[in-house]
């Protein structure tokens, strides 16, 4: 009798642990194993949701050029959505957050419900370091949140962890472009 129960009780273990490994109301624990063939911790979602990851080619003022990739801002919606709620200091993986304009715009930028402390940099059509600022974070009233300008127009706005920008490349005499996805 005992090794009928025994063998109950691990068949039950088995199902239990079967049906939790096809469960799909959770994230994996892990990803797939990396080139060692160690598995690796799951890095969290891919992208805050509606953005594609672009590169940004960044000429620094030495004229050496680095490449980054960011998340792209590239509608109307995605402009308003920005970082909101975003509470990863990594961003997921990506230097930061690129905000492209069809046209030259003096839009202002302000930090509403944005949880993590930014600089931003600006950038002219050609790409030209326009201005930068680093900004605080606002949890009042919108109509009481700072704005933050850019010193003239700009088609292009990256925003970064607040103090990135020099390690980035991104002040005065850079120039930035976008590349392919990355």
């Amino acid at each position: 009798m005992k090794s009928k129960a025994s063998a109950l009780v691990l068949v039950l273990g088995l199902i239990t642990g079967l049906a939790s490994c096809g469960s799909t109301s959770g994230p994996p624990t892990t990803t797939p194993a990396d080139s060692a063939g160690t598995l690796v911790p799951a890095s969290g979602p891919v992208a805050p949701e509606g953005f594609r990851a672009v590169t940004l080619v960044v000429t620094r003022p030495d004229g050496t050029v680095i490449e980054l990739c960011v998340w792209l801002a590239d509608s109307r919606e995605l402009h308003r959505k920005g970082m909101t709620g975003i509470t990863d200091p990594d961003l997921g993986g990506k230097a930061g957050m690129l905000f492209r304009f069809e046209e030259d715009t003096t839009a202002t930028f302000w930090m509403k419900d944005t949880l993590l402390p930014l600089s931003i940099a600006w950038f002219d059509s050609d790409g030209a370091f326009v201005s930068s600022t680093s900004m605080e974070l606002c949890t009042a009233d919108p109509a009481s949140c700072p704005k933050y300008p850019p010193t003239g127009p700009f088609r292009l706005a990256l925003e970064t962890m607040k103090g990135r920008l020099t390690e980035l490349g991104l002040e005065p005499g850079s120039r930035v472009r976008i590349g392919e996805s990355c």
